[in-house]
């Protein structure tokens, strides 16, 4: 595994503003998430939906970056050994996967992500 950034998420104040932005300047396509009305996923042709939009939740939230990892609460483990503050403990997304977010030794705060279907 790479490691890779495989999904970001963009805060927006305004959910329905922030999705005429995009797709008028990208042509983005949204789709809403089943179960979390404020969350919309990004689609259309070429996409590889690992965008996400969806309304702020506090007033100091920025764009989220996830990193694929092959076991969430081994590298939240390793993550604290180097210096790391859990921001969030691994949660589940039902069906998807675990997730969990961190603040690195620099004040970034970045998520980690976990495939799983079994996830509950």
């Amino acid at each position: 595994m790479q490691h890779q950034i495989v999904h970001f998420e963009i805060p927006a104040d305004d959910v329905e503003r922030a999705r005429a932005f995009y797709a008028g300047l990208f042509g983005w396509q949204f789709s809403n998430s089943p179960g979390y009305p404020d969350y919309w996923m990004v689609g259309g042709e070429g996409m590889n939906h690992g965008i996400a939009l969806m309304a702020r939740q506090n007033p100091g939230q920025g764009l989220a970056h996830y990193f694929s990892v092959e076991s969430v609460a081994d590298y939240l483990a390793k993550a604290e050994r180097l210096g790391a503050k859990v921001i969030m403990p691994r949660s589940p997304v039902p069906g998807m996967g675990w997730f969990a977010f961190c603040q690195d030794t620099e004040g970034n705060v970045f998520g980690l992500w976990q495939e799983d279907s079994a996830a509950a």
